[in-house]
């Protein structure tokens, strides 16, 4: 056969057959979202956060989160967390916060790596890409729960604590959550009434948030720690404002949200440095 045919031919099998798969990397960067299909760790290049100092109100939270973080980047044992209670009490910017405190006293040390809640289920198959990498990484999962019928929780429970492979030793897991037990209360009121044995069926999917060795629990902030946030972020930004009118103004704006969380004292901030004329920097 002519040889410039079997080339031909040869170069034509070759653009009909899939590339070969590759393994996403963990350069370039501190921050990634996982993206399973195709698996990618999509590098983020500016990750939304506040400086740790600015978070008010959750002194003992930030205490056990960042110890825990700063012994697993040096490589000792730590825990995986749970952070959970009432919306915007800055759960998911605690550890954002954590995670940059910790690279700042140690450059690239850990790498944060966000899953969202939809992927849960692929779990497994990111930390077998993570499992052979050097750098220790920190997977994020804001606003974890699930739903009645929802198994993606099985994949969890495996990683966490019961799969043969384990967690693999660098990797830590971090999860918010608005739930205690991850399931509403009417789930768990159903598991109980229609199984053959209520307290198995209920203790399957409630023991999953056992296997978080850390709990933190977050809640609606007083008058006082609302002031102590609006007072820092002002300070921090330097809003040309006295403290009275501040506070009166904190005020108002909190009673028509009707609520006193981080969330709302950042929205606070950002609506009255806009009147101001102050622009905000991160």
């Amino acid at each position: 056969m002519d040889e410039s045919l079997l080339r031909r031919i040869a170069e034509a099998l070759e653009r009909l057959s899939p590339a070969a798969p590759t393994t996403p990397g963990l350069e370039g960067a501190d921050a990634f979202v996982w993206y399973p299909a195709p698996p990618a760790l999509a590098p983020v290049a500016k990750v939304s956060r506040v400086p740790l100092g600015l978070l008010q109100g959750v002194e003992r939270q930030k205490e056990i989160l960042l110890e825990n973080t700063s012994r697993f980047a040096r490589g000792l044992p730590a825990n995986n967390a749970m952070l959970w209670g009432a919306r915007g009490m800055g759960k998911s910017s605690l550890v954002k916060a954590v995670h940059a405190q910790v690279n700042e006293a140690s450059p690239g040390s850990l790498a944060l790596i966000e899953i969202h809640r939809e992927d849960i289920r692929t779990l497994p198959a990111l930390l077998n890409i993570l499992r052979p990498q050097p750098r220790r990484c920190l997977i994020l999962c804001d606003d974890l729960s699930f739903e009645k019928e929802d198994a993606d929780y099985k994949a969890l429970k495996s990683v966490l604590d019961g799969g043969i492979e384990g967690r693999p030793d660098n990797v830590l897991f971090y999860a918010t959550s608005n739930r205690r037990h991850l399931m509403p209360r009417d789930m768990i009121d159903n598991e109980r009434s229609t199984a053959i044995n209520p307290g198995e069926a209920v203790e399957e999917k409630v023991s999953l948030s056992d296997r978080f060795g850390i709990w933190l629990g977050f809640h609606n902030g007083s008058q006082e720690q609302f002031f102590a946030m609006i007072d820092g972020y002002a300070a921090a930004y330097k809003l040309p404002i006295s403290t009275e009118e501040l506070h009166a103004a904190a005020v108002e704006w909190s009673i028509t949200r009707g609520g006193r969380s981080g969330r709302v004292a950042w929205q606070f901030i950002q609506d009255i440095a806009g009147q101001l004329g102050v622009a905000l920097h991160s």
